[in-house]
């Protein structure tokens, strides 16, 4: 018959581990936290403890390990954080008039026919040229400037009808405004 393994016992180095995690982490809370995680990933390993080994300096390792993998990516983090800050500080948000109108842009762009905003989008949007486009788009390049052009207008129309008559001044970027005003 075989000797009983001795227990996975934990309970006795709590002491230990508490007072570990709080010299490392000058923080109760932090501590317990630490604590709690080294007792979790020790449980799920407990089949790699070997037992002529010390449970106690087993634990402590897991602790300090822990401790190490939370730095690390905390200041990480901490960096991530605050190049977003930095990035953040540079922008402004657009007055809420400025918001609508957009939408109403964006808005009016999608409701163009398929073949219109397809060709408006490769020339104003991606900057492409007119033969680089056609060639995208496998149309020939007067076709690409028919299908431009209805969209410019249809676009200048909505424009003109949104300022109730006036005449629109909707620049589309990408290409000439044939208009004169």
């Amino acid at each position: 018959m075989k000797p009983p393994k001795p227990r996975f016992d934990v309970v006795g180095q709590l002491g230990s581990l508490r007072r570990y995690a709080r010299s490392l982490t000058r923080n109760d809370a932090d501590a317990e936290d630490l604590v709690q995680d080294t007792l979790l990933r020790a449980y799920e390993r407990r089949s790699g403890f070997r037992h002529g080994n010390t449970l106690r300096g087993w634990l402590l390792s897991i602790l300090h390990n822990r401790f190490i993998d939370v730095k690390r990516s905390s200041a990480v983090e901490t960096r991530t954080l605050e190049a977003a800050y930095s990035l953040a500080d540079t922008a402004i948000d657009a007055p809420q008039e400025h918001s609508v109108r957009l939408g109403q842009v964006k808005d009016a762009f999608f409701a163009l026919p398929e073949e219109q905003r397809s060709a408006l989008h490769l020339v104003a949007i991606e900057g492409l040229s007119y033969e680089e486009a056609a060639s995208t788009l496998n149309i020939p390049v007067g076709t690409l400037m028919s299908r431009i052009s209805r969209a410019r207008t249809a676009l200048r129309s909505h424009e003109s009808d949104r300022q109730s008559g006036k005449a629109g001044h909707l620049k589309i970027v990408g290409g000439r405004d044939d208009r004169n005003d």
